[in-house]
């Protein structure tokens, strides 16, 4: 189905944070999958342990548990650090945010404050939270009383959060809205709305954690607990996973009969996950991504036609002083590297953690080219700058 557009390439193999095409050209992946290839292409450690769980077991239904499983569950609990939880296992990250809207339903009430500029998901339920108008108006109507505010606006949340709101759902860095990192104090803030309210404070971090930042969820820069997390992406490296965590007395809304999911948590989604987080400690990946996206950023910071450059860790967005991200992008492919231009004037970096230091100095070292051919295709238009 004609569900993304013409495809810009057809990618045969991959390996590291390189990528190469059907006629085998060689680009570095500077966008790792949205944010998904954590350790990049045919990883050791990834390829060992789902070929390994594989062949030992690799489906049983919901009806049973698996070791990977549970140590999965416990292994994520102990890296948020916020006591005792539940964890219900999905099989991508806009499962994990339906089985956390479920989840706010339990509490009895149906009103959820979520973000402008938010971005959770393509099901009719995670759609319902997402606030862009051109996803959401071909769908409508859609499920729940949802009110977006702007995000960041401290204010406006605490304006919109009532002792009807069942839960405040936000990311603690937008994604796709180009990487927006909120104001000091903001989901310190949500957390004394939600609890003076009742409601629940849910923290999307399907993009944001297991590393992309540079730590392991990003909510813990700020020192905040929530009450729910949902997680994806990163967490298995490109084996299909999410996870909804539910901590302290909402671990215990959902029972049994309120949700089920015949793949998730499948024994090699949870062992692919395993590895990833190993791996991440083990190659001291949170050091590594936390260096390497300050000197991305200050890089691309230099030149005169980038205006702002945003972000934490290897999740990076920065503004073009034009509308011309799309040649931006368009540019980067033909010196060689992968980019997303999720607005006009915004391109986004997610490169797989695992990215070399020597592939990062090349893209920047490529980069006011990239930008001279994207002003050059801009003027073949008649278009400005």
């Amino acid at each position: 189905m004609n569900a993304f557009g013409p495809p810009k390439l057809t990618l045969a193999r991959g390996a590291g944070a390189r990528v190469w095409d059907t006629d085998g050209n060689e680009y570095v992946d500077l966008l790792g999958g949205i944010a998904v290839n954590a350790l990049g292409h045919g990883h050791p450690a990834l390829v060992e342990a789902v070929s390994t769980q594989l062949s030992t077991l690799g489906h049983v239904s919901n009806f049973f548990a698996t070791v990977p499983q549970i140590e999965l569950a416990e292994r994520l609990l102990a890296l948020l650090g916020h006591g005792e939880g539940k964890v219900f296992f999905t099989n991508s990250g806009t499962e994990a945010v339906e089985a956390a809207f479920k989840l706010t339903r339990r509490t009895g009430r149906t009103h959820v404050v979520a973000a402008e500029g938010g971005f959770h998901g393509r099901s009719m339920g995670a759609l319902a939270l997402t606030s862009k108008q051109a996803y959401r108006t071909p769908f409508e109507p859609l499920p729940g009383e949802v009110t977006f505010v702007p995000y960041g606006d401290a204010e406006a949340l605490a304006a919109a959060v009532t002792d009807r709101t069942a839960a405040v759902l936000l990311e603690p860095i937008l994604g796709e809205a180009g990487v927006v990192v909120p104001p000091e104090g903001y989901l310190a803030r949500a957390r004394e709305i939600a609890t003076e309210h009742g409601a629940l404070l849910w923290f999307d971090e399907i993009q944001t954690g297991i590393g992309r930042t540079g730590r392991w969820f990003e909510h813990h820069r700020s020192d905040v607990v929530p009450d729910v997390v949902t997680l994806a992406k990163g967490l298995a490296g490109g084996f299909p996973i999410g996870a909804c965590v539910a901590l302290g007395a909402a671990g215990d809304l959902i029972q049994p009969g309120n949700h089920g999911s015949t793949f998730g948590g499948n024994p090699v989604a949870c062992a692919a996950a395993l590895a990833v987080l190993d791996t991440i400690e083990s190659e001291d990946l949170l050091d590594h991504v936390t260096v390497l996206g300050q000197k991305l950023r200050d890089g691309l910071a230099a030149d005169p036609r980038v205006t702002e450059v945003r972000g934490e860790g290897l999740l990076i967005g920065l503004d073009l002083a034009g509308d011309c991200s799309a040649e931006v992008a368009a540019a980067a492919l033909a010196h060689g590297f992968i980019v997303n231009n999720p607005t006009p004037s915004r391109v986004r970096l997610a490169p797989p953690l695992v990215l070399t230091d020597d592939d990062a100095a090349a893209f920047l070292a490529a980069w006011p080219a990239i930008l001279d051919a994207a002003d050059e295709a801009r003027a073949a238009t008649g278009e400005d700058t």
